[in-house]
């Protein structure tokens, strides 16, 4: 199967993972590394973007990831953002369940969905975008090969300090070489 690997597979996100889902959006630990917002949001707010933006997008495709133990849906990984003409698009990687942090799990789900991106969809281009004191993240994203492109400085409050946000990307001939 193309989204699995030895712990985890990915699967399309549905409406019956609003409620999951909302309970991540509105834990503050996880959103201080992914969303440039905190702030708590309605399960109404929550159903609306699921609806909306996630499922009802024709320029994304979002997973669940779930632990292939016990069926858990752990978190969601997407391509957003996909431009067909060329041939780009932006990954998203968010662990809402802490217990899954500092284990490995974002690595592998983030390799699934690079091998998604890069060899079945055929993209040229993968990018995504990263808080700078969000070490574990960055390290990560250079693990995997990307490459940092550029910085939007004090982009983001948080904690009465300003920060940066990293732009980074990764061509398709750059993932193909890694994974020779």
């Amino acid at each position: 199967m193309l989204f699995e690997s030895s712990r985890i597979y990915l699967r399309k996100m549905t409406e019956a993972d609003v409620e999951l889902y909302h309970q991540w959006r509105n834990d503050m630990v996880v959103m201080q590394t992914t969303s440039p917002h905190l702030e708590l949001v309605s399960l109404e707010d929550t159903r609306q973007f699921v609806t909306q933006v996630i499922l009802g997008s024709n320029t994304s495709k979002n997973y669940m990831i779930v632990d292939k133990e016990n069926h858990e849906a752990i978190g969601i990984t997407a391509i957003v953002h996909m431009d067909d003409k060329n041939r780009n698009g932006e990954c998203i990687l968010e662990l809402g369940n802490k217990a899954y942090w500092g284990k490995g799990y974002g690595t592998e789900a983030l390799q699934l969905l690079l091998h998604y991106a890069f060899l079945e969809c055929n993209l040229h281009r993968m990018a995504l975008r990263v808080f700078s004191f969000n070490d574990r993240a960055i390290r990560l994203y250079l693990k995997l090969g990307f490459k940092q492109e550029g910085i939007s400085r004090q982009s983001i409050y948080r904690e009465g300090q300003w920060h940066d946000i990293i732009h980074m990307g990764m061509l398709q001939e750059e993932y193909r070489a890694a994974i020779a």
